[in-house]
């Protein structure tokens, strides 16, 4: 009778990495977990492709309701894990729950299933050891790794270059091996954007480079991102030019004195103007931070996994100068597919190839929503 390899036995009792635990807030409280797709593909990795299995034992819709034209399903399951290690078979089981949110009472369902399926799954691969996530159960996470490892541990890999600037094509311009580099480049770029299109097309292909700056920043000194601070606040100031053409005239500079009275008009009292009520007025942008939070508690519209970031649909309104579009205009995207959108270059390109209705979906979730609820009465 065989059973684990030593090989694999040295797997099941490593530690979690810090890397793989994420976080989300729930009912005021941090909760830490990881992914369903990890542990799946931690299972393959251990006990390999073919030498184990799940299946669900059960599943019941334990709620279903509809709200306006937005569907909502709950459901409960048990899955079966088999692990084959040699001559034996291990069988472990879990149960989970999970909830479903969307347009259609099939499409409610369907994500309810996968979430009560996927959490079953993670809570009987978690019984075999750290790596599935059994590391969590424990108030002081022993078995999780440090992010930058004790004495005597290897440090967990960190976010570094080369830095690659892109063009507002998407094509590579430079390659850098200092963050500073990089920055002092972007803001030459953007400093030469002719336009606010190219501009913010610029930024769009190198936003996530300056994320990943930002996190190797911050993981060298937990206090440090003044120079992504100052990419941000460059990017503001070039859109503030390029917004106002009618001072870019062959006309001679100002003279200091137009200058500072400028300075000092910008200190007089400012009076906020709804200017959606004006006779060639402006697309009216609503602000609810709590709209949003109901948002970003739906599952993703393109793959069902939470938690979730709440998309602005950037071609619901006209573009404003660094404003994003009314809060109103928000779907729910897991951070994989909220990058992906933000990628692209035509947006609704993007959703048609989805066959999503991204508005549509907003405007369900708008009157849905507890906190445009608030607003509206």
């Amino acid at each position: 009778m065989m059973e684990f390899s030593p090989e694999q036995v040295r797997q099941l009792k490593a530690k979690l990495k810090a890397r793989h635990v994420k976080t989300r807030q729930a009912e005021g409280t941090l909760l830490h977990y990881v992914e369903g797709w990890h542990t799946i593909a931690e299972a393959n990795r251990i006990f390999g492709f073919d030498a184990w299995d799940r299946r669900t034992i059960s599943s019941k819709c334990v709620q279903s309701e509809r709200n306006g034209r937005i569907h909502f399903a709950a459901y409960v399951a048990k899955v079966r894990v088999s692990v084959r290690a040699g001559d034996i078979t291990i069988i472990r089981e879990g149960s989970g729950m999970g909830e479903g949110v969307a347009p259609t009472p099939g499409k409610a369902h369907e994500l309810a299933v996968k979430g009560a399926e996927t959490d079953a799954t993670k809570r009987a691969l978690a019984t075999f050891g750290n790596p599935f996530g059994l590391a969590l159960y424990d108030r002081e996470q022993a078995g999780v790794s440090k992010p930058r490892g004790d004495k005597g541990e290897t440090p967990e890999p960190k976010d570094s270059g080369p830095w690659v600037l892109r063009a507002a094509t998407g094509s590579p311009r430079k390659t850098f091996e200092k963050p500073e580099g990089f920055a002092a480049e972007l803001r030459n770029a953007m400093d030469n954007a002719p336009d606010i299109e190219a501009l913010f097309a610029v930024w769009e292909q190198n936003v996530e480079t300056v994320r990943t700056i930002n996190r190797h920043l911050r993981s060298r000194a937990p206090v440090s991102g003044a120079l992504t601070q100052d990419l941000v606040a460059h990017l503001k100031a070039c859109a503030v030019s390029l917004a106002r053409p009618e001072e870019k005239s062959d006309a001679p500079p100002a003279a200091p004195s137009a200058l500072s009275n400028r300075h000092c008009a910008s200190k007089a009292p400012h009076i906020k103007v709804d200017k959606s009520t004006l006779k060639f007025g402006e697309p009216k942008r609503i602000r609810s931070k709590e709209h949003l939070r109901f948002v970003a508690q739906q599952p993703c519209l393109i793959c069902g996994r939470k938690p979730c970031q709440a998309h602005h649909v950037r071609y619901a309104q006209e573009r404003g100068l660094a404003l994003k579009v009314s809060d109103e205009f928000t779907v729910p995207l897991c951070a994989t597919h909220h990058s992906e959108n933000h990628r692209t270059g035509d947006e609704r390109r993007w959703w048609q190839g989805h066959k999503i209705d991204p508005l549509k979906v907003a405007r369900d979730l708008w009157e849905a929503s507890p906190g445009a609820k608030r607003i509206v009465g």
